[in-house]
């Protein structure tokens, strides 16, 4: 999910797409943050952080969970509100701290891949008192539940 998150987003997704009409036009000084107020309240949108006027005639307005672009040449806005991703979005904040790096992108999926074949396959190897249905369930048990109650008490 991290090595990857150039090509998508892990934490947000698009919940919700609306195109409205607006009264904003050029030029762009016009644009004042009383109007992108006035444009917030009208199409009930909570939480501005801010906005930004591109050279391309174009104004974008921040929020916290949505984002509007405004065409000012013809006053066309796309409002574009997101939400989180279930579980993907706690564990990205637990493990954020990553690289760019093209060549760690491939080697931690290739390492991932092994890891999960040396849990899935080391599971059964055990047989007797050791063995995975006699105390083997009770440690992935606890591998599963420790993650779950730190993400309860630190997110």
């Amino acid at each position: 999910m991290l090595n990857h998150r150039t090509t998508w987003n892990p934490v947000r997704y698009k919940y919700d797409f609306k195109q409205v009409q607006t009264n904003f036009h050029l030029p762009k000084e016009s644009v004042t943050i009383d109007s992108v107020k006035s444009f917030n309240k009208i199409n009930n949108i909570d939480n501005f952080n801010d906005y930004d006027l591109r050279g391309d005639s174009t104004l974008v307005v921040f929020y916290k969970m949505a984002d509007a672009t405004i065409n000012l040449t013809n006053g066309r806005a796309e409002i574009n509100i997101w939400r989180k991703r279930p579980t993907l979005s706690q564990l990205y904040s637990l493990h954020s701290v990553f690289q760019d790096d093209n060549w760690y992108k491939w080697y931690s999926d290739l390492f991932a891949l092994g890891l999960i074949f040396i849990a899935t396959t080391g599971m059964f190897l055990m047989r007797g008192k050791n063995s995975f249905r006699k105390r083997g369930w009770l440690f992935a048990f606890t591998g599963i539940i420790v993650p779950i109650i730190a993400l309860l008490l630190f997110y």
